[in-house]
C-alpha cells in the first residue's frame, strides 16, 4: 500500500446526500481561501463586461423588436387592454423590458460560466490538489480540449433552449421552473466534466458519472436556486466549480481505494 492509500485508508466514504452536504462544505471552506477569493474576479469581470456589451449593442434593437411582436400576442393585448380601460398601466411596459433582461442577462451568465469550467477549473483542481487530494493520480487526457468542447455546446444548448421556451414564461408556473431547469442543465452538465476529465480515465469518468448520477444533478439543482439570488452571481462559478471539484475527486478516490481500478 503507498503513501497516498495509506494517508486516506481510515476516511469514512461519503455516499448519496452525505456526499452531497460534505461537497457544499468542503467547497465553502475552500471558497474562503485566499487565492480562491482572487478567482472570483476573473469570471466576474467577464460576466460584467458581457452584459455591458450585450446592454449596449442589443437593448434598443432587442426592445423594439419585441413591441413590434408583441403585437401579435393575443392574451397580453387582452389584459393590456383591459388594464388601461380601468386606469392602470399598461402591462407591456413593463413587460417588454423585463423580457429583453430576461434574454440578455443569462448570455452573459452563461459566458461567465463557461470562463469557470475552461479556465477557473483547472486554477480549483490545482489548489485542491495541494491541499485536499494530495496523490491523487492525473490519469486524463486532452482534458483542455475535451473540457472546452464540452462548455461550448453546452452553452449553445442552453442559450438555444433558454430562447425557444421563453414564451412559457407567460404562463406563471414555468417563469419559475424554465430559469431553474436551465441553469441545473447547464451547471450539471458543464461542471460534472471538468470536475473530473483532469484527474480519471475515460473509464473511470464514465463509472462516476453514471453511479452517482443523481447526486451531480442535485448538485446543479442547489446551486441554480442559489443562483436565482443576485447577491450570489459575484461567487457563483468558483464555489460551483468548488462544489462540484470536491464531489467529483471524493468519488473518484473512493473510487480508486475501492480497488476497481488499478
Amino acid at each position: 500500500m503507498d503513501q497516498y492509500q495509506l494517508a486516506v485508508r481510515d476516511q469514512r466514504p461519503s455516499n448519496g446526500l452525505a456526499a452531497v452536504a460534505a461537497a457544499f462544505k468542503r467547497a465553502l471552506v475552500s471558497q474562503l481561501h485566499p487565492k480562491m477569493l482572487a478567482a472570483i474576479l476573473l469570471p466576474f469581470i467577464i460576466t460584467l463586461l458581457g452584459a455591458i456589451v450585450l446592454l449596449w449593442a442589443f437593448w434598443s434593437p432587442l426592445t423594439a423588436w419585441l413591441t413590434d411582436a408583441s403585437a401579435d400576442w393575443g392574451v397580453v393585448n387582452t389584459v393590456d387592454a383591459w388594464l388601461v380601460a380601468i386606469g392602470l398601466v399598461s402591462i407591456k411596459l413593463y413587460l417588454i423590458p423585463v423580457l429583453a433582461a430576461g434574454i440578455l442577462l443569462p448570455m452573459s451568465g452563461i459566458l461567465g460560466l463557461i470562463i469557470a469550467a475552461v479556465f477557473i477549473m483547472p486554477i480549483v483542481l490545482g489548489h485542491l490538489d495541494r491541499h485536499h487530494y494530495a496523490g491523487l493520480r492525473r490519469n486524463g487526457r486532452n482534458a483542455t480540449v475535451l473540457g472546452a468542447w464540452n462548455a461550448i455546446w453546452v452553452g449553445v444548448l442552453f442559450v438555444l433552449g433558454w430562447l425557444v421556451t421563453m414564451p412559457l414564461w407567460l404562463f406563471p408556473p414555468f417563469a419559475v421552473i424554465l430559469p431553474i431547469f436551465w441553469w441545473t442543465f447547464a451547471i450539471t452538465r458543464m461542471l460534472r466534466v471538468d470536475a473530473v476529465i483532469e484527474h480519471a480515465d475515460p473509464e473511470e469518468r464514465r463509472y462516476i458519472w453514471r453511479r452517482h448520477n443523481r447526486q451531480w444533478w442535485l448538485i446543479g439543482f442547489c446551486l441554480a436556486l442559489i443562483n436565482l439570488l443576485p447577491p450570489a452571481w459575484l461567487v457563483m462559478p468558483v464555489f460551483s466549480s468548488l462544489v462540484f471539484a470536491h464531489f467529483g475527486l471524493e468519488a473518484l478516490r473512493q473510487y480508486r481505494l475501492s480497488g476497481s481500478t488499478s
